[in-house]
């Protein structure tokens, strides 16, 4: 019973220099939060040159898209700042520069300044609240001596406006070259062909523009 359950599970897998292939996703989303028909299997582009985003119509075949990463991409490195109450955990190796911490609380989190984290400058619960909305797995806490980068939510992928594909929900990831998300409860995708952590988003998208005005 658990192996047939296990079967019925999303997954993505990576196809060596090609697409996404997704299997049994049943919530894709777009960036204005609309439920995207899916199949039992179907590919989203990760080349960035699909004339049909976010679907795969080949074109990485043309391109010579390539999906290894760059050896100057920004090092897997967890970093601490602890606070009164709580640590904030930051990986910038993870970070795909949606900047939900910025934005939505800025007091704590503010890359103009040194430490760009300071814990101490809100509630508790505002730091939790805002470190679950980043969308990459860049932010985790610890409270009480216990670490969280986990945060649970529906099996999904949602695209983001002019960005990656965000996984929510513990979707099981795979591809030849074992690259695993440090943290597989939420990662981000890259679908404009071009960061230097790929099959992950590293924030190139919004260096070369990238656009999908359709998603």
């Amino acid at each position: 019973m658990s192996d047939e359950k296990s079967s019925e599970k999303p997954v993505i897998e990576a196809v060596k220099n090609a697409s996404f292939k997704v299997s049994r996703l049943q919530n894709l989303y777009n960036s204005r939060g609309e439920k995207i028909p899916t199949k039992e299997t179907f590919w989203l582009c990760r080349c960035g040159h699909s004339e049909n985003k976010p679907f795969c119509d080949g074109r990485h075949k043309q391109v010579g898209f390539s999906d290894e990463k760059s050896d100057d991409r920004v090092a897997y490195h967890w970093k601490d700042y602890t606070g009164k109450e709580i640590t904030v955990h930051d990986n910038r190796g993870l970070c795909s520069h949606s900047a939900e911490c910025l934005k939505n609380l800025p007091a704590v989190f503010d890359n103009q300044r040194k430490p760009w984290v300071l814990p101490d400058a809100a509630t508790v619960e505002k730091v939790i609240e805002t470190i679950k909305k980043c969308p990459s797995g860049a932010l985790g806490y610890s409270v009480t001596g216990e670490k969280y980068v986990a945060f649970g939510g529906e099996p999904a992928v949602h695209i983001a406006r002019n960005g990656p594909l965000n996984v929510t929900g513990g979707i099981e990831y795979k591809d030849g070259d074992n690259n695993l998300p440090d943290t597989t409860d939420h990662y981000s995708l890259c679908r404009c062909g071009k960061s230097k952590n790929k099959p992950f988003c590293d924030g190139t998208h919004r260096i070369i523009h990238f656009r999908d005005d359709k998603n």
